[in-house]
């Protein structure tokens, strides 16, 4: 199983955002949460930001669009160059339709549930998927502490990808950091967001590939 680190630029500084993803050459893909201040209380950065951020990133661009009415707006995000679009399951009202044009557009097609949201019902869609996300913390913020309840819908995802037989990844995204990640690995993620973790560290590459490490450990 590949192990995939994500690092969310959520904690690093705005102000240099090139900087900021030159400082993480290892990761797989940069990780860049989009909130609107209406589906969560935060508000972070939308399309022309990240439009900028795919031209000037090497790394791939992971979205994680914390949006209301992502049918309307996620879309827009594969078409400007992210290599993966996530959507929450809790705010689309036509997930298969959506993943559809996402993928049509050219990037990978993922669905997030929140800690509260039972992920069975989405476990029937992995034709249509590309990947699934468990957060591990209520979306909105950085620097929570995951939730180790998480496992059981972790590892109910694994096991649901696993006999698919499909190349689904399974992320986690809240409070991963070295002390929880092979935590969410035993439980059967492959693929990791840190963003504190990361970008709290005075040398956030080493750190990508530490937690890297533990996870493979871990599994």
């Amino acid at each position: 199983m590949t192990i995939r680190i994500t690092p969310s630029i959520l904690n690093a500084d705005f102000a240099d955002l090139t900087g900021e993803l030159a400082r993480i050459p290892s990761a797989d893909l940069v990780h860049v949460d989009v909130m609107d201040n209406h589906f969560v209380p935060n508000l972070t950065l939308g399309l022309p930001v990240v439009e900028r951020i795919v031209a000037a990133s090497a790394l791939p661009v992971d979205a994680h669009l914390m949006i209301e009415d992502p049918d309307r707006w996620a879309p827009g995000y594969a078409e400007a160059g992210c290599a993966s679009v996530t959507f929450h399951a809790e705010a689309s009202v036509a997930p298969i339709r959506l993943a559809r044009e996402i993928r049509a557009a050219g990037a990978r097609a993922a669905v997030a549930v929140r800690p509260t949201t039972d992920i069975t019902p989405y476990l029937d869609l992995l034709d249509e998927l590309d990947m699934l996300l468990v957060m591990t913390v209520e979306p909105g913020f950085g620097g929570q502490r995951y939730l180790g309840a998480m496992a059981a819908k972790i590892a109910a995802a694994r096991a649901a990808i696993d006999a698919s037989g499909r190349d689904v990844w399974l992320q986690v995204d809240g409070g991963i950091s070295r002390e929880t990640i092979a935590l969410a690995a035993r439980a059967g993620a492959d693929t990791f967001v840190a963003g504190s973790a990361v970008y709290g560290s005075p040398d956030p590459d080493a750190e990508v590939t530490a937690l890297r490490e533990l996870a493979a450990a871990a599994r």
